[in-house]
């Protein structure tokens, strides 16, 4: 068992002060959006070594069964599949959807196939894997995900009290759901640039009206959006979806096909290995019309927040469950004073502390205590106990 040190990367949404509250350091005045945790080329963990840090990525390269175990390099490869991260959201993310497995391998493939270099900003499929994503709140945490029923959206519409808009109410309610969603973000997203921004305008106007009246309802969140991404199509792509807010404790779980944006909020995100997204709005990067039509599932769903029943604080012990085995999240809500409890082993795992702090003994006599913010790396072989008083994350692969 290793502590680990991690990056934090600075994209321009993010939080000016979330994560540095959470780590109890001072805020640089730059965004600090993401902090990462795991073997991802991009921004590898560390971990601290008596002779200096080493890269989790180059501890896994050099002896991945000792590292992930002989089940987890059968199942997944010699590499760690999943990525651990905070993310701190202080303005909306772009809106985005992910590809499956098949469609990720079939992109990448046709790409690499017409020699799209890896870093063209026209690039769309970075690697063959998909990238389903769970995000659980560590505050109140505001996104979007899925289509809203097509009907309620086109209530939604008229009461903006926008004529350009009219057409795209009509035919919500006058099309079978797939078609009419489909056809309207079409539309959305092929329209005319000057004549899309003038819609988008006077929408995020009256839902600035309407949003003062009710500042938790879902016009004052696409008013928000709109005031960070003045007339981009965007923001009516974003009036199609569901507007959830999650309560501390509380997560969403993105499936490949469904479109979803996060729009403020601290919370910890696990997803896939992979950096596989297709954006449909709310950003100045490439949009793929055609491709993004062929990856997105046009179908209304229920956001399906997961969490603990009930009060989430009333469950010292939460797994996240979902339909995948790259990964499993689970929340351990720690009492000072109650015996160690032993985590389940037997593939690897990083161990997050959000709150309090962690206190960590492995079988042979390791012990890490972990303050907010701070991770610790656990191979296969590593049998952990934890005791402490606060919050504890666990990221493991599904058993």
């Amino acid at each position: 068992m290793d502590r680990l040190t991690n990056t934090v990367r600075p994209y321009a949404w993010g939080s000016l002060t979330d994560i540095p509250r959470l780590l109890g350091t001072e805020p640089t005045g730059e965004p600090q959006a993401e902090l990462w945790m795991g073997a991802h080329p991009g921004a590898p963990s560390r971990l601290e070594r008596p002779g200096g840090p080493l890269s989790l990525a180059d501890a896994i390269a050099a002896d991945p069964e000792g590292q992930l175990g002989e089940d987890t390099v059968h199942r997944f490869g010699p590499s760690l599949p999943f990525l651990l991260k905070v993310l701190a959201a202080g303005s909306p993310l772009s809106l985005q959807v992910h590809p499956d497995r098949a469609q990720a391998q079939a992109g990448y493939a046709a790409e690499e196939a017409r020699g799209v270099p890896a870093d063209a900003p026209e690039r769309t499929y970075k690697d063959a894997n998909h990238k389903p994503e769970l995000i659980c709140a560590l505050t109140p945490f505001d996104g979007l995900c899925g289509f809203r029923d097509p009907a309620a959206t086109a209530g939604l519409l008229d009461g903006l009290g926008v004529d350009s808009l009219k057409p795209y109410a009509d035919l919500l309610r006058a099309r079978p759901a797939t078609d009419a969603l489909r056809e309207v973000l079409t539309a959305v997203l092929t329209a005319d640039r000057d004549a899309i921004a003038a819609s988008a305008t006077q929408a995020a106007e009256a839902a600035a009206r309407l949003g003062a009246d009710d500042p938790e309802g879902p016009y004052a969140a696409y008013a928000d959006i709109a005031r960070h991404y003045p007339g981009d199509p965007g923001v009516i792509a974003a009036m199609l979806l569901n507007h959830v807010r999650l309560q501390p404790g509380q997560a969403l779980y993105l499936a490949a096909g469904v479109p979803h944006a996060y729009l403020k909020g601290l919370g910890v995100e696990i997803m896939a290995n992979s950096d596989n997204v297709l954006r449909c709005g709310l950003t100045p990067k490439h949009i793929d019309v055609p491709e993004l039509l062929r990856i997105v599932r046009f179908e209304p769903t229920d956001p399906g927040v997961i969490g603990p029943a009930g009060d989430p604080a009333d469950r010292a012990d939460h797994t996240y469950d979902v339909p995948i085995d790259e990964f499993r999240l689970s929340r351990h809500l720690l009492t000072d004073g109650a015996p160690p409890r032993a985590l389940p082993h037997g593939g690897p795992q990083i161990l997050l502390c959000t709150e309090g702090h962690a206190d960590l003994r492995t079988a042979d006599g390791t012990t890490l205590t972990l303050a907010p913010g701070r991770s610790a790396w656990a191979t296969a072989a590593d049998r952990v106990e934890v005791s402490g008083a606060g919050t504890l994350f666990r990221a493991a692969v599904a058993p």
